[in-house]
C-alpha cells in the first residue's frame, strides 16, 4: 500500500489556503470595513504559517508571519484596512506561492522588497488611523481556561508548548499542568500526551483571541473557557508565587487573585470547540482527495466497459437465448449507471475557473488606470474537468482584451454619459449538451470599419466584400490580427485571440461575437459539457455509420421520395409553419450510393439555430465513448471524433455546430439568390 507524499499533500492544502486568502483580500478590497473578511484572511495566513512550519517550509512561515502580524493589527483595530495594504498582501501572496513551489529558490531579494512595501502600507494605514481621536483602552478580561489535547497529538505533530506561549502573548497568565492522568512507567507510551493544563489569563483581548490560539487543534481537543468577573477590590496587583510549568520563564511575575469576590459565568462554548472527536472523523470521511490522473484512468476503464457492453448487446440482439438477453440488459443498465456516476465525479463548477479572474481584473484595473468591476453569474454550472482546464487560457485573453480594448478610461466614460466604472460580466449556463460561457462588457464596442480596413489591408478579404457582422467579427480571431494602434504589455500583438480560436476549435466548440458601437461587446463560447462519454444517435448514411450527439437532436421525421424530389434545389423542409434547411449527408459525404426509399430527417440545433440532416436509416441510441481524431484528420471540420462500435467498426461523430453553421450558410445563400 502506498501512502501519499506529505509534502505533496501540504502543497495541495497550501494552494487552497492561498486561494481562500486571495478571495478574502479581494472581497475586503470592495468593503474595507468588513470585519468578517479581515478575520478570514488572518485565519488563512495563520493556518498557512503554522502548516508551513510543521512541514519544514521555514522561509514560508517566516515571510507569512509578517503578513499575519499586519492583519492581526487590523483585526485588533490598531490600524485600518486600506487598499494599499490589500494590494501589498496580494503581492505577498504571490511570493508565498513561489515559496511553496520552490522553497530552495533564491527569493530573498524579492521577499525583502515585498516586506518593505508591506511595512510602508501598514505605516501609511497607521498614520491615517491615528489622525482621528484617540481610542480609550478597553478594560482587562479575566479568563480561566482548561484544555487537553488528544492523546495522539504529539504523534501527529502538535506541540503544546507553542500554544502556551501564544496564550502568554495575550497577557499576564498563570499556567498549571495537570499530571494526574500520567500512567506508571511500564504503561507509559513515549509518543502519547497525558498532561492537561489550567490557565488563568488577564488580557485586553476578547474571547475570540483564545479560540485563535487553538485554531489548528480546535476540532479534536477539549476546551473550557470561563469568564471571571472581579470586584474593584480584586483588581489590585496579585502577588507572584503561583506554580508555573517548566517551559515558563521564572522571572515573569504572574498575578494570583487574593480572596477576590468573584461571580463565575460559564462562557458559551464556541460551536467549534464543542465538536467531539467523532464529528471531526465523520467530516473527514465525507470528502476524499483523489488525484486527477486516477479519475482519468477510471474514466478510460469505464469507456472500455461501455464498448464491451455495446458488443454484448449486439451479440444478444442476434441471439435467441432469453437468458443472454436478460444478462445483456442488466449489464447495459449497470454500465449506464456507472457511466453517469463517473461523469458526475468529473464535473466541476465553473466557480473554480471564474474565481481566478477576480485577481486578474484587480491587477488590470491598477495597470490600466481604469475602474473595472467584474460580475459573475452561473458559478454553479458544472463542466467536465478537462474542459475547465483548457478554458483557462482563452478566458484570460478575452478578459484582458475587454479590459484593455473594450472599456474606456474613466474620463471617456463620463464624457459618453456612462458611469465611471466599467463593467465586465462573466457568465455560464447550460444549454442542451453544451455550456455557454459569455464575456460581456459595457465599453466602446468593436469598431466595424477598423476591422474591415485591417482585414482588407492584410489580404484576408477582398475590397468591398459582402460580409455579415458575424463573418466580419470572426476575422479578429485570425493569427496576427489586431486593430490596436499601439502595442502594450497587455495586448496589441494579435496573438491572444488566435489562441482563443484554436483552443475552442480543439474543444469542438463555437464562438459567437456581438457588438454595438458605444454600448459594448459580447463574446459567447459554446463548449461541449464533456469530452469523454455521450449519448448518441446511431444513423446510417450509405454504407457508413455515424453518431449524432443525442443532446442536440430535437426530432426525427420521415422524408418521402415525393418530398425529396420536390425539395431538390431548395433543401428546405416545412416544419410547423417554419422552413428548416437540411443537408443531405449522402451528398456531403459523397457515398456514391442510391438513397433508401424511406429516408429520415434528423433535426438538430445549437441555440436558436436548427438544421435537418438527411440519413438513410436511424439505427438507435448508442452510448458513445469519444476517441480523438488523428493528426492526419484534425482539420476535417465535419467530424468531432470517433467511437468504436460493438462489432469493432469505427463510427465517426458528427460535429453538430459545424453542420448547423453550414446549413444556415446554405439557407442564407439560397435566400440571397431567390
Amino acid at each position: 500500500m502506498s501512502f501519499p507524499d506529505p509534502i505533496a499533500v501540504f502543497r495541495t492544502e497550501a494552494a487552497e489556503l492561498l486561494e481562500q486568502i486571495e478571495a478574502g483580500l479581494l472581497d475586503l478590497n470592495v468593503n474595507l470595513g468588513d470585519k468578517d473578511q479581515v478575520d478570514a484572511v488572518f485565519r488563512g495566513l495563520h493556518t498557512l504559517k503554522g502548516s508551513g512550519a510543521m512541514f519544514g517550509f521555514d522561509a514560508l512561515a517566516a515571510f507569512t508571519h509578517h503578513c499575519e502580524t499586519a492583519f492581526d493589527r487590523v483585526r485588533k483595530g490598531e490600524v485600518p484596512a486600506t487598499q494599499e495594504l490589500v494590494t501589498a498582501v496580494l503581492e505577498a501572496k504571490d511570493h508565498m506561492r513561489a515559496l511553496v513551489d520552490t522553497p530552495n529558490g533564491d527569493h530573498e531579494a524579492t521577499g525583502e522588497a515585498l516586506l518593505a512595501s508591506l511595512r510602508a502600507a501598514v505605516d501609511g494605514a497607521n498614520n491615517a488611523g491615528s489622525s482621528g481621536p484617540a481610542k480609550t483602552a478597553p478594560g482587562q478580561n479575566h479568563f480561566k481556561i482548561r484544555f487537553s489535547l488528544p492523546q495522539n497529538a504529539m504523534a501527529n505533530g502538535t506541540n503544546p508548548l507553542p500554544l502556551l506561549d501564544e496564550l502568554r502573548e495575550l497577557g499576564e497568565c498563570r499556567i498549571v499542568a495537570d499530571r494526574s492522568t500520567i500512567p506508571s512507567l511500564d504503561l507509559l507510551a513515549p509518543t502519547d500526551l497525558y498532561v492537561s493544563w489550567e490557565v488563568e489569563l488577564l488580557t485586553t483581548q476578547p474571547r475570540s483571541a483564545i479560540d485563535d490560539v487553538f485554531i489548528f487543534v480546535m476540532d479534536e481537543m477539549q476546551l473550557e473557557v470561563i469568564t471571571v468577573e472581579t470586584s474593584v477590590a480584586a483588581k489590585a496587583p496579585a502577588k507572584p508565587g503561583a506554580p508555573v510549568t517548566a517551559s515558563q520563564p521564572a522571572a515573569a511575575p504572574l498575578p494570583v487573585a487574593t480572596a477576590p469576590v468573584v461571580v463565575l459565568h460559564a462562557a458559551t462554548p464556541a460551536p467549534i470547540a464543542a465538536t467531539p472527536v467523532e464529528t471531526k472523523q465523520n467530516k473527514a470521511s465525507e470528502n476524499v482527495r483523489v488525484p486527477a490522473e486516477k479519475l482519468d484512468e477510471l474514466m478510460d476503464r469505464v469507456g472500455e466497459l461501455v464498448i464491451a457492453q455495446s458488443r454484448l448487446s449486439q451479440l444478444a440482439g442476434g441471439s435467441g437465448d432469453l437468458q443472454l438477453r436478460a444478462v445483456s440488459e442488466d449489464v447495459e443498465r449497470l454500465s449506464g449507471e456507472l457511466r453517469d456516476t463517473m461523469m458526475v465525479l468529473r464535473m466541476v463548477p465553473v466557480a473554480h475557473l471564474f474565481s481566478r479572474f477576480r485577481r486578474l481584473v484587480h491587477d488590470l484595473s491598477h495597470e490600466t488606470g481604469k475602474t473595472i468591476e467584474l460580475v459573475t453569474e452561473g458559478e454553479s454550472t458544472e463542466v467536465d474537468k478537462s474542459v475547465i482546464e483548457r478554458l483557462a487560457d482563452p478566458l484570460v485573453h478575452l478578459v484582458r482584451n475587454s479590459c484593455d480594448h473594450g472599456l474606456e478610461t474613466p474620463e471617456e466614460r463620463l464624457a459618453a454619459g456612462k458611469s465611471q466604472a466599467g463593467h465586465i460580466l462573466l457568465s455560464a449556463r447550460q444549454q442542451a449538451g453544451e455550456v455557454i460561457i459569455t464575456i460581456k462588457d459595457d465599453g466602446r464596442g468593436i469598431n466595424r470599419d477598423r476591422v474591415r480596413a485591417k482585414a482588407e489591408s492584410s489580404g484576408l478579404i477582398p475590397p468591398n466584400a459582402s460580409l455579415t457582422d458575424q463573418e466580419l467579427y470572426q476575422l479578429i480571431f485570425q493569427p496576427g490580427f489586431s486593430t490596436a494602434q499601439t502595442v502594450t504589455n497587455l495586448s496589441g500583438r494579435g496573438v491572444g485571440m488566435d489562441v482563443v480560436k484554436r483552443t475552442i476549435d480543439a474543444l469542438r466548440g463555437t464562438i459567437n461575437v456581438a457588438s454595438h458601437p458605444g454600448e459594448g461587446s459580447e463574446i459567447s463560447l459554446a463548449i461541449p459539457l464533456t469530452l469523454a462519454i455521450i449519448d448518441g444517435l446511431l444513423v446510417r448514411v450509405g454504407d457508413g455509420r455515424y453518431v449524432i450527439p443525442l443532446s442536440a437532436v430535437e426530432e426525427c421525421l420521415e422524408l418521402s421520395i415525393e418530398e425529396d424530389m420536390r425539395s431538390r434545389g431548395r433543401s428546405f423542409i416545412s416544419l410547423r409553419d417554419s422552413l428548416v434547411p437540411f443537408l443531405r449527408l449522402r451528398d456531403l459525404f459523397r457515398t456514391g450510393t442510391k438513397p433508401d426509399p424511406f429516408q429520415k430527417v434528423v433535426v438538430i440545433s445549437t441555440g436558436s439555430e436548427r438544421v435537418g440532416l438527411v440519413v438513410d436509416q436511424i439505427i438507435g441510441d448508442h452510448q458513445t465513448v469519444i476517441k480523438g481524431m488523428s493528426k492526419l484528420h484534425h482539420d476535417v471540420a465535419t467530424f468531432s471524433g470517433a467511437t468504436i462500435l460493438g462489432d469493432g467498426d469505427v463510427a465517426l461523430i458528427l460535429d453538430v455546430g459545424h453542420l448547423v453553421a453550414e446549413g444556415q450558410q446554405q439557407e442564407a445563400h439560397l435566400r440571397a439568390a431567390g
